[in-house]
This record gives C-alpha cells, structure tokens and sequence, in this order.
C-alpha cells in the first residue's frame, strides 16, 4: 500500500520482502537475528520468517548505522536506547562523538596519503622508468607516519 508517496506496512511480510523494504540483504538478516540485533520475528505454519513494520523500522535502523560505520556493539547500544526513548540521550551522544572522531582520524591519514601521492607524481618527469620518481619515492624508507 501506498501513503503520500511511502510505503506503509499493514501486515507482516515475509524475509524476502523485508530485504527489499528495508535495504538489507536476505543473509544479513538472518545475521542480525543471530547475533541479536533484531528478534527473532514471528514464523508461519510453514516455518517462514514474517516481519512486521516495527521490524522494518528497526533493519532500516541498523542498515543506516552500519552505512555511517558504527561497529555492531555501538550499534547494540543504539538500539538499547531506542527502546527506552524516555532516557537522556548522553550515551547516544558520546557513540557519535567517538564515531565522528574515528572519521577525522581517518580524513587525516587520507590527506597525508593525498599529499604523499601527489608530491610523487608532481616529481615525476615521465621518463625512463630508471628515473621515475614514483619508482624511486615509492623505495625510500617509510617517512611519513600518518600513513601507518
């Protein structure tokens, strides 16, 4: 069914169909069930997984968590206070705080790795590769750490 452009969940629908709304891959569900981020949801007669709109929620929670790179214990702990909305959200902060630190650690390296590539190939004269700079950069000893 459709509202105003989205889709709405009016009954449980089976793993197939949660994959697809949800944007999480059939074994990654079942991965998520293992290790206890989403329930175990409800099975029909025949054994098959039917999961209803709160699930849904909860996959599209956790496939946007892990899209921003927050480990699966990080994760855990979201979901924990998501289910207790009345709590301060202090905890929550701190998690992105340390994600967001992680990232410009990451943003650091990734601009020494620029700068280091860069100054290779400015100093390259595109000649013989007995004279190539990339080459002969790429032999020097490690001088830069930010690239450990």
């Amino acid at each position: 069914m459709t509202q105003h452009g989205a889709e709405t969940v009016d009954e449980a629908v089976p793993i197939g169909e949660a994959a697809r709304r949800s944007g999480v891959k059939v074994p990654t569900i079942r991965y998520y069930e293992q290790i206890g981020l989403l329930a175990a949801p409800a099975r029909t007669e025949g054994n098959r997984r039917l999961y209803t709109g709160a699930e849904l929620h909860r996959l599209a929670f956790v496939r946007h968590a892990r899209e921003l790179g927050f480990d699966v214990e990080a994760i855990r702990t979201l979901l924990t206070l998501q289910d207790r909305p009345e709590q301060p959200c202090g905890e929550a902060d701190a998690i992105a705080k340390a994600r967001l630190a992680e990232v410009r650690a990451r943003i650091a390296k990734l601009k020494a790795l620029e700068e280091e590539l860069t100054r290779m190939i400015d100093e390259c004269a595109c000649g013989r590769v007995a004279d190539c700079r990339v080459i002969e950069i790429l032999a020097e000893p490690h001088r830069h750490g930010a690239l450990a």
